[in-house]
């Protein structure tokens, strides 16, 4: 394990060539975290040949900045570590690396959640699988000490369309009523454009609508703008990761839109936003199938929705959107979601007793202050 003393470009060209790679991996996205307290630490284990074998773009985050507690800080790899998961040694090396990191640092806690997939499908219901090298993986992390984490950051569960059959054939695997939105949303005059940097406060506006009424947290304005603003810039080097919004007017009037991220031949759903007007014009379908052939046409052979439910059951609050995303042809992938190496034992107990009533003080700021920012 060594620090990685490269630029933006060249780590993007390393990673993407892992298995696995990720764009919570990519350069640009530890620039944005490190925008708003988190310090980059890249590493990268090389192999006998001297190739790049496997790669972890660590973020640090200091807990307290005075007083005996100051060195504490959390550890965490964004959707990381990336490396052959079939390759038992180097993941034996890998992990046995990042815990001796996780003590050097004083650190109460590394967090991971790298995309190793436990399955696909809903469990119980047909065509469901499990993967035998996940379950080995999670294993390991048992034995050594991991912990499934309370506090999971990203989706433990998505729903991926594979974007190879011809776009007849994306939209045969689609359901009826899927099809039939789309075609709707099209005779009822929706038009769907790219957007471009002069449309990002709408879109944030548009954003911020979206989570008072459907329930959910987002961050202030100046997040977001950063986080577009990064992967809109031009890809000089060709491996760099990238995003443009996608936008469905009826009329000339903004109704909805979506941003399409696209990194090492995966485009990825981040977020969605849309307006009650014209919601019976179907344009969140034609925004999805615009999304879907943008992304095949830049290369990309996978298309990830973000976000399934931990448990598939109508009870979940994501049921809904998991029944939308689920329309649109793609496949269920159930992955090991996030795992604590408390590196502080003592620390950890009394950190993760805590945050949980921090995070709900901050949710319920963060929701009075997008409400009053729409005032």
């Amino acid at each position: 394990m060594q620090p990685f003393a490269g630029n933006g470009p060249e780590w993007d060209g390393l990673i993407g060539s892992l298995p696995d790679a990720h764009l919570l991996q990519t350069w640009e996205w530890a620039q944005v975290k490190a925008a708003f307290g988190w310090k980059p630490m890249p590493f990268i284990w090389s192999g006998s040949s001297g190739d790049c074998s496997a790669a972890a773009m660590v973020l640090k985050r200091e807990v307290l900045k005075r007083g005996f507690t100051a060195r504490l800080c959390v550890l965490y790899v964004p959707k990381g570590p990336l490396f052959d998961r079939a390759n038992i040694r180097l993941r034996a090396q890998v992990l046995d690396d990042l815990q001796a990191l996780a003590r050097k640092q004083g650190a109460i806690l590394l967090k991971i959640d790298p995309d190793v997939q436990l399955g696909s499908g809903v469990p119980g219901q047909a065509g469901s699988t499990e993967s035998k090298a996940g379950q080995d993986f999670q294993s390991e992390l048992i034995r050594r000490g991991w912990i499934d984490s309370n506090e999971q950051i990203q989706f433990r569960n998505t729903v991926m369309v594979d974007l190879a059959p011809s776009e007849d054939g994306l939209l045969e695997r689609m359901k009826q009523k899927t099809r039939y939105n789309i075609r709707l949303a099209k005779k009822k005059g929706v038009q769907v454009r790219a957007g471009t940097r002069t449309d990002l406060d709408l879109l944030y506006r548009m954003y911020a609508e979206t989570s008072v009424r459907d329930g959910f947290v987002i961050r202030d304005r100046a997040y977001y703008r950063t986080v577009w603003e990064k992967f809109m810039q031009p890809n000089v080097s060709g491996h760099q990761p990238a995003a443009e919004p996608l936008i469905a007017e009826v009329n000339g009037e903004v109704v909805a839109a979506v941003f399409l991220f696209h990194f090492a031949r995966r485009g990825y759903y981040l977020y969605g936003m849309s307006r009650d007007a014209h919601r019976a014009k179907m344009p969140n379908y034609l925004l999805q199938w615009e999304a879907m052939k943008r992304a095949k046409s830049l290369g990309c052979t996978l298309y990830d929705l973000w976000g399934a439910p931990d448990e598939f059951s109508e009870s979940d609050s994501m049921w809904g959107v998991f029944r939308f995303k689920e329309g649109l042809g793609g496949q269920v992938i159930r992955t090991l979601g996030a795992w604590d190496y408390p590196a502080s034992p003592l620390w950890y107990k009394t950190y993760t007793q805590i945050l949980p009533r921090v995070l709900n003080v901050m949710r319920a700021r963060g929701r009075k202050r997008t409400e009053r920012a729409l005032e």
